[in-house]
C-alpha cells in the first residue's frame, strides 16, 4: 500500500509544482495610461504585449489590466493623436504616460537635408496632423492636404485622375506654381501615384528660411513627404473602405423642358418682330412647326426620302417616319435616322452621370530589430467616375529596409512601383467641347437612343449642333491609358568622426505613359466630329536622377548647440514624347484596330477633321542641374536660434546665365525660456522668429528655350515672299533666348509659435512678404517674325502678402469624453508689379465665344487672373433713353461717335463708362472680379466617448469670383438657338411687359451683340465662397481582448460621408472650380495655373458614402 501512498504524493507535487509555474509565467499586469499634458487618464488606447497575441483596451478612465506570457515584459502602447510609445516591465503595475502629437515640442521634422525639433525651427514649417489628413478618402498626397495646413491652398475636381491645383502662398509666377515634392530626400514634381496610406510625415517648407536650400525649385515651395518604416514587433495592418457616389441631383443646368422650349422659341421671334415690324421673321422651325403657337413633335427624321431630304420634326402618320426606312452604315456613309421624341425632356445630364462605386485596399508587413527594419505594402485603388466612361485604378507596391552593419555604418533603400489606367477619352471639363459642355446644351427634346437602337443627335434641322455627350463617352469606352512609375533611391550613411556622419543617396524615377483613342463617325450630330473612324496613339518615356552627398557635423558643448551640413546634388532628366494616327477602317471592333490596319487616304495628307491620314511625331527633351549645398544651425542654451543655408545652382535651361546663388536667414528666441516668464504657468512654450533669403523658379522656361528650333511638315508648303513655286527646306519652330534666366523670389517672413495650457492649445501664426521679380514670360511678336513659339523672356514682377494662421487644441470634457480641434487661415494679396520691360501695362487669356475679347486680363496694379469687361448698369427700357444717351455721347465726343453704345436696342444691356468719357468703348471695360479667394479656412473638429470616436471636417473658401460661361450657352437664345435654354431665359428675362430680370431680352435673330453676350461683361460673374462639409466620420474601435485570440490587436470599424453639403450662392455646378488646361496662356511653359476661376461645365465632385476598415495583426 505504501508505494502507491508515495506515488499518488509524487503526482500531487508534480501538479502543485507545474500549477506555481504557471501562476509565474502567466504574470497579471494592471496599469494606466495617461495624458502628458492633462495628467488624465486615456480611454481607448491599445496597449499590445510584444511578442504576443494579447492586448487590452484602456477602460473611460486609462486603466487596462492584462496576462503577460511567460517571457514577456515589454508592451506597445498607442492611441490616435498620441506618440506611441513601448515600455519596459519592472513590476506588475505600471502608469504609462503618452504625449500628443500635435504639442510635442521634441517631435523631430524632416526639414531641407536634414530633421530639427520643432522646438527648434525657425522657418515657416507646417506639420500636418496625418491623423486628420488621411481621414480624407483621396487617391492622391495633394488632396490630403486641402484644410490642412495653413498657407496651402488646394482645388479638387472630380474627375478621376484629375490632378488637384495646388498653391502655396499664393501665385508665384504667370506659369507653374506648383511645389517641389520631396518624397524619402529624393526631389520630384509628382505625388499623384504615391499611396496615402504609405505617408509616415509631411511638412511644408513656406518660407525662404525653410526652403531656400532647394535653391531654383523653391520658389512655389516644398512639400517633403517622408514614408512609414518598420518598428517594433511584426505588423500586419489592413485599411480598407468600399462606397459609392452620388452625383449631383436636381436640374443640374435649370434647362427647360422642350414645351418651355417651344415657348422661348416664340417668344424670342416675338421680340424681334416687336423690334423690327418692317422686316418679320416667319414663327416656329423645322422642330416646332409653323403655326400660331409650337407644336411638339412625334419623332425627329434626318434622312433622304425618294431622292428629298428629310430633316427636322414630323407628326405620327406622315412617311417620313416609317420604322422601315431606319438605317445606319457602321461607317457613317450612309443613314436614315428616326428618333421618337421626348416630349417630356432627356436629362442629359443624369444621363451622362450616375451613381458610381469607390473603393480602396492597402495591406502592409512591417517590423525592425537592433540590425534594422523593413516595410512592404500593397494597395490597390478603383474609382468609377460619376461621369459614364471615366475611372481611375491604381496599384502600387513599395518596399523599404535599413540595415546596421555596425553601430556606425547603416545602409538602406525605399523603392516603389505604381500602375495607374485612366481612359485617355473627351472627359476633360471646364472647355467647351467637352461631354459636359454637350449635355448642358444638346436639346431635351432628343431622346438618347433612336427607334432602331442607334444613338440619337442634333442632325435633324431646328437643333443646332451640339453632340450627344452620352454617345461621345460611349464611342471612347475603348480608350485606354497606361501610366507606370519605379521611384526611389538607395542611400548609405557612416559615422566618419564622433560628430561628422557622411551620406549619400542615389534616386530617381523611371516612367512609362501610352495611351490610345479611337473615334467611330457620329452621322446623328449636325456636325459630326468624325465623319470617318480615327484612331490615335501615343506615349512617352522618360526619368531622372538625382545623387546628393552631404556631410553633416553635430556638436553639443554647454550651453552651444551647432549643426553644419555641407554638400553637392547632382539632377539629370530626360523624356521622350512619340505618337502616331490614321483614319478608315472597314470595322469598329476593337480587337481589328491598330495603326497599321486604317487605310487612311492615298491622295492628300488632311481631311475635315484637320487630322491627318497618317501622321507620326517624336520629340525628346532633357535638362541637368548641379548644385552646392550649405546649412548651419546654431542655439545657445537652447534659447537663442539662428539658421543660414545657401545653395548655389546650376542649369542646362540657361547658358548665358547658367549659376545663380540662393542665400537664406532665419533667427527665433524662445521667449517662454527666459526667467521673466517661467514664473507664467499657462503659458507652455512661446517662440518668435524670423527669415529673409532669395528662393528660385526655373520650371517656366522650357528644356530648350534657349535654343531656336528648325522643323518641316509635309502637311505644309512653304511659299518664298516674292511668290512662285513651294519651296521645300525647315522653318523656325521656335525662336531661343539663350539670356533667359531664373526667377527670383526675393522672401521676408516672421512669426510665433505659442503653446498654452500644458499643450492643450497651440497657435501658429506667420506674415510674409515676397516680391517675385525676372518673371518669364512669352511676349507678342510681330508678324513679320513667323508663326514660330515664343520663347520666355525675363519681364515680369509680383508681390505677395500674406498672413498664415494655425490653431489646435485639445481637452478632455470628462473622463469618458474627449474633444479635439484644429483651425488653419489662409489669406492672401498678390499684386503684379511689371509685365514688360518695353513697358506694356497688361496681358490678356482666354478668349473663349467673345469675338476676340478676353476674359482674364493680367495687369500691373492688380492681381494675377482678374476678370475683366463691361459692367452692367442696367438696361435700355426705352428708345427714347436710347436716343437721350446716343445724343449726350455726341456731345461729349463732338460728334466723334453717334451711339453712346455699340449695339444698343431696347431690352439689352446698358453699361456703365468706366472711361468716364460719356461713352462706350473699348477703354470703358472695368475689372469685373477676382477668382482669388480672401481666405480659406479648415476646421477638424473631433470628439471620442469611450471606443467611439467622431470627426468632421469643414472647408470654407471666401471672397472668390467665378466666371459662370455655362450662361453664355443657356441664358442667351440666340447663343446657339435651337439648343437647350435656361429657365432663366424664359422666365426672368427682360420683356415688354415687366422690364426686368437678369437677362435681356431674347431676340431670335439678332440677339447675339455687343450689348448682349458677345463681348465679356459682369453678367457672368458670381460670387464664388462656399462652405463644404469635406467630412464626417463615426468610428467604433472593438475591444482586442477577445479578437487576440485570433491574432487581432486593433479593429476600428467606421462610416463616412464625403461633400455632404455646400452652402454656396453659386448657381453652377460646383463652386470648387480647377484650373483650365485648354485654353493655354500666351505661349507660357508647361502647367500653366492661371487661367482658373472660369466653369463651363465643371465635373463636379460627388458625395460618397464609404464603410471602412483598419485592422492590426
Amino acid at each position: 500500500m505504501k508505494p502507491k501512498l508515495d506515488c499518488l504524493r509524487g503526482w500531487l507535487l508534480l501538479l502543485a509544482t507545474l500549477i506555481s509555474i504557471s501562476s509565474y509565467a502567466q504574470t497579471r499586469i494592471t496599469g494606466k495610461v495617461i495624458a502628458a499634458s492633462s495628467k488624465l487618464g486615456v480611454p481607448g488606447a491599445t496597449v499590445q504585449v510584444v511578442g504576443a497575441k494579447v492586448a487590452a483596451v484602456t477602460d473611460g478612465n486609462g486603466v487596462f489590466s492584462l496576462t503577460l506570457p511567460a517571457g514577456r515584459t515589454r508592451l506597445d502602447i498607442s492611441s490616435i493623436g498620441y506618440q506611441d510609445q513601448t515600455v519596459t516591465l519592472s513590476g506588475t503595475e505600471v502608469t504609462v504616460t503618452l504625449v500628443e502629437k500635435s504639442n510635442t515640442l521634441n517631435e523631430v521634422v524632416v526639414t531641407g537635408y536634414t530633421t530639427q525639433r520643432k522646438k527648434d525651427l525657425t522657418g515657416a514649417v507646417a506639420v500636418v496632423d496625418l491623423t486628420d489628413a488621411k481621414k480624407q478618402p483621396v487617391p492622391d498626397a495633394v488632396n490630403m492636404l486641402q484644410g490642412q495646413a495653413s498657407g496651402v491652398s488646394v482645388v479638387s475636381s472630380g474627375e478621376p485622375g484629375q490632378s488637384p491645383v495646388i498653391h502655396i502662398r499664393g501665385f508665384n509666377s504667370f506659369g507653374n506654381n506648383s511645389p517641389l515634392f520631396v518624397i524619402d530626400g529624393v526631389p520630384t514634381q509628382s505625388v499623384s501615384d504615391i499611396n496615402t496610406a504609405d505617408i509616415a510625415t509631411m511638412q511644408v517648407l513656406k518660407d525662404a528660411g525653410a526652403a531656400s536650400i532647394y535653391g531654383s525649385r523653391a520658389s512655389n515651395g516644398v512639400i517633403i513627404i517622408t514614408t512609414r518604416k518598420g518598428s517594433g514587433r511584426v505588423k500586419i495592418t489592413y485599411d480598407g473602405f468600399y462606397g459609392t457616389q452620388q452625383p449631383k441631383g436636381g436640374n443640374a443646368f435649370h434647362i427647360l423642358n422642350p414645351t418651355d422650349e417651344g415657348t422661348l422659341l416664340y417668344q424670342a421671334q416675338t421680340n424681334y418682330n416687336t423690334l423690327n415690324p418692317s422686316s418679320p421673321t416667319t414663327l416656329g422651325n423645322a422642330i416646332y412647326g409653323s403655326g400660331a403657337s409650337p407644336v411638339l413633335p412625334d419623332y425627329l427624321v434626318n434622312g433622304t426620302l425618294n431622292g428629298v431630304a428629310q430633316s427636322g420634326g414630323f407628326a405620327s402618320g406622315s412617311p417620313a417616319v416609317n420604322p422601315s426606312l431606319e438605317f445606319a452604315d457602321p461607317t457613317g456613309a450612309n443613314y436614315y435616322q428616326i428618333a421618337k421624341a421626348n416630349k417630356t425632356g432627356t436629362d442629359w445630364y443624369h444621363e451622362l452621370f450616375k451613381p458610381a462605386q469607390i473603393q480602396s485596399h492597402n495591406l502592409s508587413v512591417s517590423g525592425a530589430t537592433d540590425q534594422g527594419s523593413y516595410l512592404m505594402s500593397l494597395s490597390y485603388f478603383d474609382q468609377e467616375g460619376t461621369m459614364i466612361e471615366t475611372y481611375l485604378k491604381r496599384y502600387t507596391i513599395r518596399a523599404n529596409a535599413t540595415y546596421n552593419f555596425t553601430s556606425r555604418i547603416r545602409v538602406g533603400e525605399n523603392m516603389a512601383y505604381s500602375s495607374t489606367q485612366n481612359p485617355q477619352s473627351q472627359s476633360g471639363t471646364l472647355v467647351e467641347g467637352s461631354p459636359i459642355g454637350f449635355a448642358m446644351r444638346e436639346n431635351p427634346i432628343i431622346p438618347v437612343y433612336d427607334i432602331g437602337g442607334n444613338f440619337a443627335g442634333s442632325a435633324p434641322k431646328g437643333l443646332n449642333n451640339p453632340r450627344n455627350p452620352v454617345a461621345l463617352q460611349y464611342n471612347t469606352r475603348n480608350d485606354r491609358g497606361q501610366y507606370q512609375r519605379i521611384f526611389g533611391n538607395v542611400w548609405g550613411e557612416a559615422d566618419v568622426l564622433k560628430n561628422l556622419t557622411f551620406r549619400t543617396s542615389f534616386g530617381g524615377e523611371y516612367y512609362s505613359d501610352w495611351n490610345h483613342q479611337y473615334q467611330t463617325p457620329d452621322f446623328y450630330n449636325a456636325e459630326p466630329q468624325y465623319t470617318i473612324a480615327t484612331y490615335l496613339e501615343n506615349g512617352y518615356n522618360g526619368g531622372d536622377w538625382t545623387w546628393t552627398n552631404t556631410l553633416t557635423y553635430n556638436l553639443v558643448k554647454g550651453d552651444h548647440s551647432l549643426k553644419v551640413i555641407g554638400g553637392i546634388e547632382a539632377y539629370d532628366f530626360i523624356n521622350h514624347n512619340y505618337g502616331g494616327s490614321t483614319q478608315g477602317y472597314f470595322t469598329n471592333d476593337p480587337n481589328f484596330v491598330n495603326l497599321t490596319s486604317g487605310y487612311g487616304t492615298s491622295t492628300n495628307y488632311s481631311n475635315s477633321n484637320n487630322l491627318p491620314g497618317y501622321s507620326l511625331n517624336s520629340l525628346g527633351g532633357g535638362e541637368s542641374l548641379f548644385s552646392y549645398i550649405g546649412r548651419v544651425d546654431y542655439a545657445y542654451k537652447d534659447r537663442y536660434l539662428i539658421g543660414g543655408t545657401f545653395r548655389r545652382d546650376g542649369s542646362s535651361k540657361f547658358p548665358d546665365n547658367q549659376y545663380s546663388n540662393f542665400p537664406a536667414v532665419s533667427a527665433g528666441w524662445r521667449v517662454s525660456q527666459e526667467d521673466f516668464l517661467k514664473s507664467v504657468r499657462w503659458l507652455t512654450e512661446l517662440k518668435i522668429r524670423g527669415s529673409w533669403g532669395i528662393m528660385g523658379n526655373q520650371f517656366n522656361a522650357l528644356d530648350a528655350n534657349a535654343y531656336t528650333l528648325y522643323g518641316a511638315n509635309k502637311q505644309t508648303t512653304y511659299y518664298p515672299i516674292g511668290g512662285g513655286a513651294p519651296q521645300l527646306g525647315l522653318s523656325v519652330s521656335q525662336i531661343g533666348n539663350p539670356a533667359a534666366k531664373w526667377e527670383s523670389d526675393v522672401n521676408s517672413n516672421i512669426g510665433f509659435d505659442m503653446t498654452l495650457f500644458q499643450g492643450k492649445l497651440s497657435i501658429t501664426a506667420d506674415y510674409y512678404a515676397k516680391t517675385i521679380k525676372d518673371l518669364l514670360y512669352a511676349t507678342t511678336l510681330i508678324g513679320t517674325q513667323g508663326a514660330a513659339t515664343v520663347p520666355a523672356y525675363n519681364v515680369g514682377r509680383m508681390t505677395n502678402n500674406g498672413i498664415d494662421i494655425m490653431i489646435s487644441g485639445q481637452t478632455n470634457i470628462t473622463r469618458d469624453l474627449q474633444f479635439n480641434g484644429t483651425l488653419t487661415f489662409t489669406t492672401f494679396h498678390n499684386v503684379i508689379k511689371q509685365i514688360d520691360a518695353s513697358g506694356d501695362p497688361y496681358f490678356d487669356l482666354d478668349g473663349r465665344r467673345f469675338n476676340g475679347s478676353y476674359i482674364i486680363r493680367n495687369e500691373v496694379g492688380h492681381p494675377v487672373s482678374a476678370f475683366y469687361g463691361y459692367k452692367i448698369a442696367g438696361f435700355w427700357n426705352s428708345q427714347a433713353q436710347i436716343t437721350a444717351a446716343d445724343q449726350a455721347a455726341q456731345k461729349a465726343s463732338a460728334g466723334a461717335v453717334t451711339q453712346y453704345q455699340p449695339d444698343e436696342g431696347v431690352g439689352r444691356f446698358r453699361y456703365e463708362d468706366g472711361a468716364h468719357q460719356g461713352y462706350i468703348t473699348a477703354n470703358s471695360k472695368e475689372f469685373l472680379g477676382n477668382p482669388n479667394p480672401k481666405f480659406n479656412l479648415g476646421s477638424n473638429l473631433g470628439l471620442s466617448y469611450k471606443n467611439f470616436d467622431f470627426s468632421v471636417f469643414l472647408y470654407w473658401v471666401y471672397g472668390n469670383d467665378i466666371w459662370n460661361n455655362v450662361k453664355w450657352w443657356t441664358d442667351f437664345y440666340a447663343s446657339f438657338p435651337g439648343a437647350a435654354s435656361s429657365q432663366t431665359a424664359l422666365y426672368d428675362s427682360w420683356t415688354f411687359s415687366k422690364q426686368s430680370g437678369k437677362a435681356p431680352i431674347q431676340d431670335a435673330i439678332n440677339g447675339s451683340n455687343a450689348s448682349t453676350n458677345t463681348v465679356p461683361n459682369s453678367y457672368f460673374v458670381e460670387k464664388g465662397s462656399y462652405l463644404r462639409a469635406k467630412n464626417m466620420t463615426l468610428g467604433y474601435t472593438l475591444n482586442p481582448t477577445r479578437l487576440s485570440r485570433i491574432g487581432i490587436t486593433r479593429c476600428r470599424i467606421y462610416v463616412q460621408a464625403i461633400n455632404l453639403f455646400t452652402v454656396t450662392k453659386y448657381s453652377g455646378l460646383d463652386p470648387e472650380i480647377s484650373v483650365n488646361t485648354v485654353a493655354g496662356t500666351n505661349g507660357m511653359a508647361q502647367n500653366s495655373t492661371t487661367d482658373f476661376g472660369i466653369d463651363e461645365g465643371a465635373y463636379a465632385n460627388p458625395r460618397q458614402y464609404l464603410l471602412g476598415l483598419q485592422l492590426t495583426f
